[in-house]
């Protein structure tokens, strides 16, 4: 529990008590990036002095946020189509790599003993599924000694860039889902427990015996949780590692894709990891302090290229330099202040 304690005050202090000095930037929204951000902010304010004030609310708080304008910028994991991200006047592009994990807390399972395929999920997360030794889940799971007890679904309760993912793959797997409940990043659960921010569902599974819910893969691992391997699109169980999270990540188009919208849920390939995904940064066009816009890029550019060790250790899957050469270039083009001028 000390570790789960320590995750959620970190994501209460990057939320609450950093001071927004006059140089320091601001933003909001996606609690999946966090620790990553959180680890880049760190090592940039020893080297330059600049802080990072970030609420990690969730995607749809950090939309909203970026919307009224109170922030630099905002965090989503759901990218906004090319319709939305042009009526609100936005800059949309990927700021870094990672997956969402199943988490469960079984007594005496360990991480990776158990394995689950897209159906079975959607069907615990309708209700239709209701017992841990349910027969779909013991086909999964020839010779693990599943118990009778009763699964309790976790899942977000805020607007959430993570359950967007979540809930894009279950309905590429799921018609029954796709037409009961769909994909965003706030739906009507069927059943379950709500939590606040990935710190709450990596808390609430923790405590609670025979639950199942989903994170991004740092919170699991930095809270030492157990996690299920999964199959993914080619059939193939596979493991949550670097390896399977960069085989996902490997075949999104990046180059033809308007303003970055890219979707690699259920990824084609034996090694890819099924349920993966980007953290979009969005910015204002023509922001209110061109000097904020252009220090947060600054930023971003530092992250893109010193952040990708601290990233890596964290299993997310950094840019490519080719990628963040198209990003670099959208900027120049896109975001200027009032003179007209590019801030980068």
């Amino acid at each position: 529990m000390k570790h789960l304690t320590t995750l959620a005050v970190a994501g209460f202090l990057a939320a609450s008590v950093l001071p927004a000095a006059a140089a320091d930037l601001t933003g909001a929204g996606s609690t999946f990036v966090y620790p990553v951000l959180a680890k880049w902010a760190d090592t940039y304010k020893k080297q330059t002095g600049i802080g990072l004030n970030y609420q990690s609310i969730g995607s749809g708080g950090g939309i909203k946020q970026i919307t009224a304008k109170t922030v630099t910028f905002g965090a989503s994991d759901m990218p906004l189509t090319p319709e939305d991200v042009a009526k609100n006047n936005f800059v949309q592009f990927p700021i870094i790599n990672g997956s969402v994990v199943p988490i469960l807390n079984l007594p005496g399972i360990k991480p990776g003993e158990i394995t689950l395929d897209g159906p079975t999920i959607a069907k615990i997360f309708l209700g239709e599924i209701t017992k841990w030794n349910d027969p779909a889940i013991a086909k999964l799971n020839s010779g693990v000694k599943l118990p009778d007890t009763a699964i309790a679904v976790v899942h977000r309760s805020d607007g959430s860039g993570t359950t967007f993912i979540w809930t894009n793959y279950l309905s590429k797997v799921s018609p029954e889902w796709k037409s009961k409940v769909g994909e965003n990043t706030a739906v009507e659960w069927p059943v379950g427990i709500g939590a606040k921010g990935s710190e709450g569902v990596s808390n609430n599974a923790a405590q609670t015996v025979g639950s199942l819910g989903y994170v991004e893969y740092a919170y699991a691992k930095q809270n030492n949780l157990t996690y299920a391997k999964m199959v993914n699109q080619a059939g193939k169980v596979i493991t949550p590692t670097a390896e399977a999270f960069q085989a996902a990540a490997a075949g999104a188009d990046w180059t033809s894709a308007p303003d970055f919208h890219v979707i690699m849920t259920n990824a084609p390939g034996e090694k890819s990891w099924p349920v993966a995904g980007s953290t979009f940064i969005l910015m204002q066009q023509t922001p209110v302090s061109a000097a904020d816009s252009a220090a947060a890029l600054k930023f971003f550019d530092w992250g893109y290229k010193n952040g990708k060790q601290a990233a890596a250790d964290l299993d997310y899957v950094p840019m490519p330099d080719s990628v963040v050469a198209l990003i670099e270039k959208t900027w120049k083009e896109k975001i200027k202040g009032s003179d007209g001028k590019p801030v980068f």
